[in-house]
């Protein structure tokens, strides 16, 4: 806006070179609503254009410079005066001076470090996004475009199954075995409960998906749990040598990779949490971390055979760029 709505203003668009072609996918914003928005994985560029246009065609927009920044930033909802980047890249578009008529400005950053997951969380928000600003001596211009990266990782090598006894001194006595500990975000559970002791009367068995949000540090650290699936193994009274499978589905849970130690700001973890209820409605419960990561064989539909091989050799977030990129080199 100008000031006093006298002289001349703009408005900014961002545009990404890629925008037809490049996959959209879903991402919850913080009250809860979801949106759809460009993805991008680690070392991918992002270019575009940068329209400016003048809103009083024949009148000069003065300025101090116009820039574009990408940012990844984390905000802590507890503490929303600071913002915390961990990537603050800028280009500067054009020199102070003025403008006469509508512009486009192109950009371009290259192999951009995205280390995180985009989140949005009960406590906490990490984001990416891409801002324009025209510097103005009493106000700028300015509009943000938000995008939204995953972190890819390649299949752990240690993958070793959960194997747990539990239970109640001369009263109950169950184990239960689920297949591994790490499962990629459209994985199967696969277990099963052996009751090896059953001295009371269970109604009903469950399993449920805890994802446990972490933020802040020493004594200003705040846990918030969030029960993201209940699973029903069991309803009815089981008898000693029985066994029940377990088969729990992910694909259809809003879940994301597990965050460790996030930028030294937040965590999210997953748990298994089995959960027996007898008829007098006791609780029995154990939980069991798990660690969830995402596969990135969506990305690697488009790629060569050596480009995915060369794609593993990248622990943690990987991308089609880099796999690409070191195909090509192997075939030097």
């Amino acid at each position: 806006m100008s000031f006093f709505s006298f002289g001349q203003s703009a408005e900014i668009d961002i545009v990404l070179n890629d925008a037809e072609t490049r996959k959209k996918v879903e991402h919850k914003t913080e009250d809860g609503k979801k949106d759809k928005y460009f993805l991008f994985y680690d070392g991918e560029t992002v270019s575009g254009k940068v329209n400016v246009t003048l809103k009083n065609p024949g009148k000069r927009l003065e300025h101090q410079g116009i820039k574009i920044e990408f940012i990844g930033q984390i905000e802590l909802y507890y503490d929303r005066g600071n913002h915390h980047e961990f990537v603050s890249l800028v280009k500067d578009l054009a020199r102070p001076g003025e403008l006469t008529q509508s512009q486009t400005f192109d950009f371009e950053f290259t192999h951009v470090e995205k280390p995180y997951e985009s989140y949005t969380g009960q406590n906490v928000k990490l984001r990416y996004f891409l801002r324009a600003t025209i510097s103005r001596r009493l106000n700028d211009i300015s509009k943000e475009m938000d995008i939204v990266v995953h972190t890819l990782s390649t299949y752990p090598e240690l993958n070793s199954s959960i194997k747990m006894e539990v239970g109640i001194e001369d009263c109950l006595h169950i184990e239960f075995e689920y297949n591994k500990s790490k499962y990629h975000l459209k994985d199967v559970i696969v277990g099963k409960i052996y009751f090896l002791l059953v001295r009371i009367k269970i109604k009903h068995m469950e399993i449920d998906i805890i994802k446990r949000e972490t933020t802040g540090t020493g004594p200003n650290v705040y846990h918030e749990n969030d029960t993201i699936a209940k699973y029903e193994i069991m309803d009815g009274a089981p008898v000693r040598g029985e066994s029940i499978p377990i088969r729990l589905f992910l694909a259809g849970y809003e879940m994301t990779p597990t965050m460790r130690d996030i930028n030294k700001k937040f965590s999210v973890r997953y748990y298994l949490n089995l959960v027996l209820i007898d008829e007098e409605e006791r609780r029995y419960f154990k939980q069991q971390e798990i660690t969830l990561w995402r596969k990135g064989d969506i990305v690697r539909k488009s790629m060569s055979h050596q480009a995915v091989i060369a794609s593993q050799r990248f622990e943690g977030s990987s991308s089609a760029e880099k796999a690409l990129a070191q195909a090509k080199e192997d075939s030097n």
